[in-house]
């Protein structure tokens, strides 16, 4: 069965997941819905498109990962899911116009956004060039006003939605040596908030997830410096996250699942952390 899943009574699956054993789901949750995922192509981006597909959605992967959003769709496919694959550089206007168009030319609707894609660049601020600064705001925020630019209008005229903007625990606190980021991921923070006002009364919901350590290929390509940056998350994790151990791209997915059905009908304008418990304090020692 696709997905590691066996039957056991009409609608509903065992799910084999790699963080939890024995656990009752139904395949449907999304059955008729439509969604983009923006960086779908890996981590986080990747778990939320087959886990999106898995629930029965139609779903429209971007990237700018060309190979391995092939190689994601063939994985999808080959376990039953319906998914396309569209290049799209979140930072492009008249790109994200011609992907909007094309999703509803394919499927005749939207009803979900995953606006997910985004850099990490480490530098002490007076370090920092402009460009850098630049750089990440125009993906991890502009990106986010065209995406709601452009696919609000495509759910108005299904009449609801499902917004999910990826933010971070970066949009909380603040971290030293990620000004930038942390700027960009609290900007969307409260992005998500004012536009969840702006259309709540138009059947579309806006909310926020804040990953904190997910173990996701993101970790080898910190740039600190203009040089990667090796980094042990695990023993990073064992130090600073309460529950001693790196979340998996899956748990974030998990929550983003339950943002994009209509289990959280009456949820917008709200914040999810998935951190094992960072935000909360400092964890115990020993």
């Amino acid at each position: 069965m696709a997905f590691g899943a066996t039957r056991n009574w009409p609608g509903h699956y065992r799910i084999a997941h790699p963080a939890a054993t024995n656990r009752e789901i139904t395949m449907d949750q999304l059955k008729g819905k439509v969604a983009i995922v923006t960086g779908a192509a890996s981590g986080i981006g990747a778990a939320c498109t087959e886990t999106l597909a898995r629930e029965g959605a139609r779903v429209v992967a971007t990237d700018i990962d060309d190979p391995a959003g092939a190689d994601l769709v063939a994985k999808i496919k080959a376990a039953g899911g319906e998914v396309i694959y569209l290049p799209l550089d979140v930072t492009d206007e008249a790109r994200w116009g011609e992907v909007v168009a094309a999703t509803e030319a394919r499927y005749g609707r939207l009803d979900i956004l995953v606006a997910n894609a985004a850099i990490m660049l480490i530098s002490p601020t007076i370090e920092m060039t402009l460009a850098d600064w630049r750089r990440q705001m125009a993906v991890n925020l502009d990106s986010a006003f065209l995406s709601v630019k452009y696919c609000v209008p495509a759910m108005r005229r299904v009449g609801s939605g499902s917004i999910v903007m990826m933010s971070s625990i970066a949009g909380l606190r603040g971290t030293a040596g990620m000004a930038g980021f942390c700027a960009t991921k609290g900007g969307m923070r409260l992005f998500t908030k004012a536009i969840a006002l702006e259309y709540a009364r138009e059947g579309i919901r806006v909310n926020s997830v804040h990953p904190g350590m997910i173990d996701t290929p993101i970790w080898g390509k910190l740039s600190v410096g203009g040089r990667n940056l090796p980094v042990d998350l695990s023993e990073m994790a064992r130090q600073r996250v309460p529950i001693g151990e790196p979340g998996r791209a899956q748990d974030v997915a998990d929550g983003v699942l339950f943002l994009a059905s209509d289990m959280s009908r009456h949820v917008t304008g709200a914040e999810i952390v998935i951190d094992g418990g960072i935000v909360a304090g400092s964890p115990r020692r020993g």
